[in-house]
């Protein structure tokens, strides 16, 4: 059979290698005959991989570590690795989902990969609203050093929850893709960007507290009346870094089975649509969520007691 897709031999950078969508992609790779390096902070059980590498993405040192391993020259990059915000800080958050890959980019990706690589982040529907909102996310996007997101961010990360560190990454990341597409493809390099709906991985949990109900979770899964699997979202940027896509670059790649169609045909009220830096909607939201969590922290107290007295 034909090498259609064109991996063999060729180096590729997975993050978030550990578990889920990373994971699959990590796989599916593997299987198709490259050179797997994969980072990630949890232990990564995957036969195959060329090597794995320890590395908090929220940290800048860690990078700069795992890059000394990476081989000089890559051929593709797949940012996957991403935190929803519900277990972590606001500064902890966007920086493992929008500064790593940010830095990434430009200090590593930016030099070592030659003309026909590509690239690929995985960010969410949640970050489709960047066009909307390009004002509040100009000076973070257009930072060149992590420093310099660090300043940026920090007001935010002070007052805003961690949970709206999440949508805002997402729409940094989904703009700087957009941009930089255009600046790498001067060097024959692509990049693209997948935009997920909700999906089945381990922070299923953490979005389903966030709606409230895997009811309201799966009713972000379009018309599919289920989540997304993880091979499901692996499967798309696996062919857009492959061969099969070498005129493919700065796309919005929405997988979400409908819900994007449904949101721009107005048959469904788009809860995104709103603000991720308004200091007014950051302490609503910081509110909201608040009153929610003791909310949950109640219902599970009870029922502990009832399984105790049964």
């Amino acid at each position: 059979m034909k090498d259609y897709f064109g991996y063999k031999n060729k180096v590729c950078v997975v993050t978030g290698v550990s578990s889920g969508m990373g994971k699959s992609t990590a796989k599916m790779l593997v299987d198709l005959g490259a050179k797997v390096y994969g980072l990630d902070i949890n232990e990564c059980e995957l036969d195959g991989l060329e090597d794995f590498i320890d590395c908090n993405l929220s940290h800048k040192k860690d990078i700069d570590k795992a890059f000394k391993i990476i081989p000089k020259s890559i051929d593709c990059f797949f940012g996957v690795a991403g935190l929803s915000g519900a277990k972590t800080d606001y500064k902890t958050t966007f920086n493992c989902n929008y500064t790593a890959n940010m830095y990434i980019t430009l200090k590593y990706l930016k030099r070592r990969m030659t003309a026909g690589g590509a690239i690929v982040y995985c960010t969410s529907t949640a970050g489709q609203e960047w066009k909307k909102y390009k004002k509040e996310q100009n000076k973070v996007v257009h930072a060149n050093t992590w420093e310099e997101v660090q300043t940026l961010t920090k007001k935010l990360a002070e007052s805003a929850p961690a949970t709206f560190a999440y949508m805002y990454s997402k729409r940094c990341l989904s703009q700087f893709a957009c941009e930089q597409a255009v600046n790498f493809a001067k060097k024959g390099i692509r990049i693209n960007n997948v935009m997920p709906g909700s999906t089945d991985t381990g922070m299923k949990q953490e979005f389903q507290d966030m709606v409230g109900s895997e009811e309201g979770l799966i009713a972000q899964a379009g018309l599919a009346g289920r989540l997304a699997i993880p091979e499901e979202i692996a499967y798309p940027m696996v062919f857009l870094n492959s061969n099969m896509a070498s005129f493919i670059s700065g796309i919005d790649l929405a997988v979400d089975y409908t819900d994007t169609c449904l949101k721009e045909l107005g048959l469904k009220k788009n809860l995104e649509a709103v603000s991720a830096t308004n200091p007014i909607i950051c302490a609503m939201a910081k509110k909201m969520l608040n009153k929610s969590a003791k909310k949950m922290k109640a219902l599970n107290a009870g029922k502990e007691e009832t399984e105790e007295k049964n």
